[in-house]
C-alpha cells in the first residue's frame, strides 16, 4: 500500500486543472464516485486529541465510518472493502466505527478481518448495541444492498447488551470493544417512531446499566448512544453517565445552529464529547442527491446552499468536502469525526482534506451568505 506522503501526493497531481470546474462536473454523483481535494497542503498528520484526565476521548480526531461497508447504498466489493480499510490504515488512521445493523453484520466482519491482522493496542474500534441478529432462511427487507442471512430484533436489554458484544467480537474476531454506542434509539427510527420511548425506558435499566458496569469493570472504555436525533442523547444524560456521543447528520456545514446552541452546550456541561457521524450528509456535501440518509426528500434551501457554500469555496481555491471536513472537527466539543468511504481513493481523499490549509476569507465569506453561524467555531487560517 502506499505511504500516507505518496498518495497525498498524488492526489494533488491534477488538482490545479479542477479548481475552476463547477462541482456538478466533479462531484459523487455515483457510488465510488471521488470529490478531489484541492487546496495547499500542509505537512501534518491526522489531528489527535491531548491526553486528557476527564472523560475519555480516543486519541485520533479523524476516523472511517462503517456503513459505506455494510453495502450501503451499493454494493461494495471484497477488495474494495480490504483496500478501503488498508488506505485509512496506510493514512494514519487509528478509529473505526462499526455497527451490527451496517450490512447484517458484514461491515465488522469486514472491519475484523483487515484490523485483526493489525496491533490491537494501535487503534480504537467502535461498535454499537441494540439489535440482535440471527440466522435466517428469509432475509427481512432491509436498505442494505445484498444482505446476508440474518434477521434481526431489538434488545436494549442489559442480557442483549452483553450478547450484543459477544458476537461483535466474533464477528470482528477481536478481544474488546472500546466504545460501545447504543444504536437508532431515536424517534427517526422507522420500526420505532414515537414508541422510541419504550425501548429507552428498556435502555435505561439495561444497557445504561450494564456498560455502566462494564466500563467500570475495565472491559470496555467508553459508551454512550449513537443516535440520529438530539432528543434521545439530552434525556440519556439526565438518567445516566455516558461519556460521548456518536450523533449523525447533526453537526454539518450547512446544519448546526441547533446543535451550537443547544446540544453541544448541554453536553460539554458534563464532559461528554461528541463524534460527529456522517459530517458530509451521507454524501450530500460531495455532490449526491441524498439527504439525511435518504430518509426525506432533500430540500431545496438545502440544494442552494450548497451551490452558495461551493461557489464559494471555489473561489478560494479549496473544495466543499476539504471545508466540510474541517469545519465539523473544529468545536472543542467534538472528539472525532466519522465520515465513510467506500473505496481507497475516498478514504485517501478524506485523509488528504485534513491537511489543506483553508484561508481565512473561506470562512468570512460563508459566514456572510449566512451559512456558517455566527457562533461556529472554525479551523485556524491556513
Amino acid at each position: 500500500m502506499s505511504s500516507r506522503r505518496a498518495f497525498l501526493s498524488a492526489a494533488a497531481l491534477g488538482a490545479a486543472t479542477l479548481a475552476a470546474a463547477p462541482l456538478a462536473a466533479r462531484a459523487q454523483t455515483a457510488p465510488g464516485d471521488v470529490l478531489p481535494t484541492q487546496g495547499r497542503r500542509r505537512s501534518a498528520a491526522l489531528p489527535t486529541n491531548p491526553a486528557s484526565s476527564g472523560r475519555y476521548r480516543p486519541r485520533a480526531r479523524v476516523g472511517l465510518g462503517g456503513a459505506p461497508l455494510g453495502n450501503n447504498w451499493a454494493v461494495v466489493t471484497e477488495d474494495d472493502a480490504q483496500a478501503t480499510l488498508e488506505a485509512a490504515w496506510d493514512g494514519g488512521m487509528r478509529l473505526f466505527d462499526t455497527s451490527p445493523w451496517y450490512g447484517l453484520g458484514r461491515s465488522e466482519r469486514r472491519f475484523g478481518h483487515v484490523l485483526g491482522q493489525k496491533p490491537r493496542a494501535e487503534y480504537v474500534i467502535s461498535s454499537k448495541v441494540g439489535r440482535l441478529l440471527t440466522a435466517t432462511k428469509e432475509t427481512p427487507k432491509v436498505g442494505w444492498k445484498d444482505p446476508p442471512p440474518f434477521d434481526y430484533r431489538y434488545d436494549y436489554s442489559a442480557a442483549g447488551t452483553r450478547r450484543s458484544i459477544e458476537d461483535s467480537l466474533q464477528r470482528l474476531g477481536i478481544d474488546a470493544i472500546d466504545i460501545v454506542l447504543i444504536h437508532d434509539l431515536s424517534p427517526d427510527n422507522g420500526d420505532m417512531k414515537e414508541r422510541w420511548t419504550e425501548y429507552f425506558e428498556q435502555a435505561r435499566t439495561g444497557a445504561f446499566v450494564e456498560l455502566t458496569k462494564m466500563r467500570e469493570e475495565g472491559l470496555i472504555k467508553a459508551w454512550g448512544m449513537g443516535v440520529n436525533t438530539p432528543d434521545p442523547a439530552l434525556r440519556a444524560i439526565e438518567v445516566a453517565d455516558p461519556d460521548l456521543f456518536l450523533l449523525a447528520c447533526q453537526y454539518s456545514l450547512l446544519d448546526h445552529q441547533r446543535a451550537l446552541d443547544d446540544t453541544f452546550p448541554k453536553l460539554a456541561a458534563k464532559d461528554i464529547s461528541v463524534i460527529v457521524g456522517s459530517p458530509l450528509l451521507a454524501g450530500f456535501l460531495t455532490g449526491r442527491d441524498r439527504y439525511l440518509y435518504g430518509s426525506q426528500p432533500v430540500p431545496a434551501d438545502a440544494q442552494q446552499r450548497r451551490a452558495k457554500a461551493e461557489e464559494i469555496v471555489r473561489a478560494h481555491g479549496v473544495d466543499l468536502r476539504t471545508v466540510a471536513l474541517q469545519f465539523a472537527n473544529a468545536p472543542e466539543v467534538v472528539s472525532a469525526i466519522v465520515p465513510g468511504a467506500r473505496n481507497a481513493r475516498q478514504v485517501q481523499e478524506n485523509i488528504a482534506s485534513m491537511s489543506v490549509a483553508i484561508p481565512g476569507g473561506v470562512w468570512d465569506d460563508l459566514r456572510r451568505a449566512g451559512i456558517v453561524a455566527a457562533n461556529a467555531p472554525v479551523p485556524a487560517a491556513g
